[in-house]
């Protein structure tokens, strides 16, 4: 028997489905309810969270995980977690060994090891996030765009990367900073300057990889323009390459700041810096081991660990690369 509704007076029945809430519009345009901008966040969130489950199940990263949250804890709040002022002097203490008072021994001056080599993290920690936010600002748009443009926009680009490539990084990085002198803000600089050629070209791999997909296609045929196909369709999609590359960014940008303060045009003294620190005791390793055994190894540990979670993040993004 069919039935008939008030409102518009269809009947239902006879194989005859009620109408969806989509209207033929919304359809054509591939909106409504389950729109592609929403199915692809499900996506993105559902990928994100099986590497979260895959990382957790991997000791070595969530082992160096654990390490990299204490020494930004640890660089967070140096002022609370250091016993003295690392500027302190006593020149009745010079170089004394490891004691109970002084755990990681005295320097030249007298200065308390242990309270060097705590605001030392706090330099190595602000060295490698903050450089990694410049070359994540510089090598991104630069590689997005020349992906995505092609044509000559793209050569041009490409071989500006390949001259900023054929340059030796540290060496160009010694020259940046013999330019703007010793500092931890001209360090930012100069990593940045010279970090993000690696970064630029994932970023443009994966642009070139995506920009021809279905969905991207959809959203410039509702007219999306350039920068919200990139933005909203595009680099999320290839976050995967970016994350990796930063990961393993923060160790490299903070052992060029340990070599540029070895040499002596990093941190300016007295800020305490582990390279700084090894630089200093190296000439006395026979008779003053502790002046560059401890920040050695503080920076070793750091590297391990950031090594540890980096190859843990990427094989939890990308399985297929175990």
């Amino acid at each position: 028997m069919a039935l008939s509704t008030p409102a518009s007076g269809i009947k239902l029945g006879g194989g005859l489905r009620p109408p969806s809430d989509t209207s033929p519009q919304e359809r054509s345009r591939g909106e409504g309810p389950r729109s592609n901008e929403t199915s692809t966040a499900a996506r993105s969130s559902d990928l994100w969270r099986d590497a979260l489950r895959r990382l957790r199940k991997n000791r070595l990263a969530m082992g160096g995980g654990v390490v990299i949250l204490l020494l930004c804890l640890v660089a967070i709040f140096a002022d609370v977690l250091a016993p003295l002022p690392y500027t302190k002097t006593n020149f009745g203490r010079l170089n004394e060994a490891p004691s109970r008072e002084f755990p990681l021994g005295t320097d030249q001056v007298g200065r308390d090891l242990l309270s060097r080599m705590i605001y030392g993290a706090r330099v190595s920690m602000l060295v490698g996030l903050g450089a990694q936010v410049i070359v994540v600002l510089i090598g991104v748009p630069i590689g997005a765009l020349s992906g995505y443009l092609g044509g000559r926009a793209d050569i041009f680009l490409t071989r500006f990367v390949d001259v900023m490539y054929a340059f030796p990084r540290l060496l160009f990085v010694i020259l940046v900073m013999s330019a703007l002198g010793a500092g931890l803000t001209n360090i930012f600089i100069a990593i940045g300057l010279t970090g993000w050629v690696g970064i630029a070209r994932q970023t443009r791999a994966q642009v070139l990889a995506l920009k021809g997909k279905e969905f991207v296609d959809g959203a410039r045929a509702l007219g999306a323009g350039v920068g919200r196909l990139l933005s909203r369709h595009i680099l999320p999609n290839a976050l995967t390459p970016i994350v990796v590359s930063v990961t393993f960014g923060i160790p490299e940008a903070i052992f060029t700041e340990a070599a540029l303060s070895f040499i002596g045009v990093g941190i300016n003294p007295p800020t305490p810096s582990w390279g700084q620190m090894v630089g200093e005791g190296q000439q006395y390793i026979r008779s003053y081991w502790h002046l560059c055994v401890f920040p050695s190894i503080a920076i070793a540990v750091t590297m391990l660990s950031f090594t540890f979670f980096g190859d843990g993040v990427r094989d939890a993004l990308d399985p297929k690369l175990k």
